[in-house]
């Protein structure tokens, strides 16, 4: 397989088109609106409870007119229980695109989707669940986030163009430079958000195989009913 190697990119990027989906919502009272402050052309995308949330705090009017359900936006449907949401072509599209790639350029124009500029994810509580005394394997199962980490990876691999936000406390520094940067994030913020989303992501991954490591299989098999 060819791997794309990529030779112009932007500095500065405006935010135009922002993915949004928390499992730790701290400081989105403040965030939201101050983001949608600064562009009033900026559209929000999210899911599940993240969207009931940022629907109640932009209010309906501004709602329906800046926030989009993630669904409404792929065309599919979320899966029942919402275990698939955004693991979608239209979203990863949106996230890998390349701004000088023309071949890209044209794929983005063939399905009428958008570039994603930013995604602000934090991931379900996998290492707050394990921590719960007497907490099951089935629950710390049900707490591995997998659209999430796609979502982080995703957004980091191509800071050239999008801005990876995985901590609710970089949305002050976040709006800071987006006010003085006419609306704008740098290529260096991209970068640093970048590093930290995949240490974020790692973190994660190294925290789950340890703690199924640690397992016994007697215990995990004693979680569920055996139907064979």
């Amino acid at each position: 397989m060819a791997i794309n190697i990529v030779e112009q990119t932007d500095n500065s990027v405006s935010i135009e088109h922002v993915l949004i989906s928390v499992s730790d919502k701290t400081g989105l009272n403040a965030f939201i609106p101050e983001l949608v402050g600064l562009n009033p052309r900026l559209t929000i995308y999210s899911t599940g409870g993240t969207y009931q949330s940022i629907k109640e705090i932009l209010g309906d009017a501004a709602a329906s007119k800046q926030l989009v359900q993630v669904s409404d936006y792929t065309g599919q449907p979320e899966m029942q229980g919402g275990l698939v949401k955004t693991l979608d072509f239209k979203i990863y599209l949106g996230l890998l695109s390349e701004t000088y790639n023309l071949d890209h350029v044209r794929d983005l124009a063939r399905l009428k989707a958008i570039k994603i500029d930013m995604v602000v994810v934090n991931l379900y509580p996998f290492v707050k669940t394990i921590a719960v005394p007497g907490v099951t394997s089935e629950q710390a199962r049900a707490n591995i986030d997998i659209g999430g980490p796609c979502m982080v990876r995703a957004s980091a691999k191509n800071f050239l163009r999008v801005a990876s936000v995985t901590d609710p406390a970089d949305y002050e520094k976040i709006l800071a430079e987006l006010k003085r940067g006419g609306g704008s994030l740098s290529l260096k913020t991209r970068f640093e958000l970048a590093k930290k989303a995949f240490t974020h992501t790692a973190a994660y991954d190294t925290a789950i195989a340890g703690y199924l490591n640690r397992c016994d299989f007697n215990a995990v098999k004693g979680c569920y009913k055996i139907m064979n």
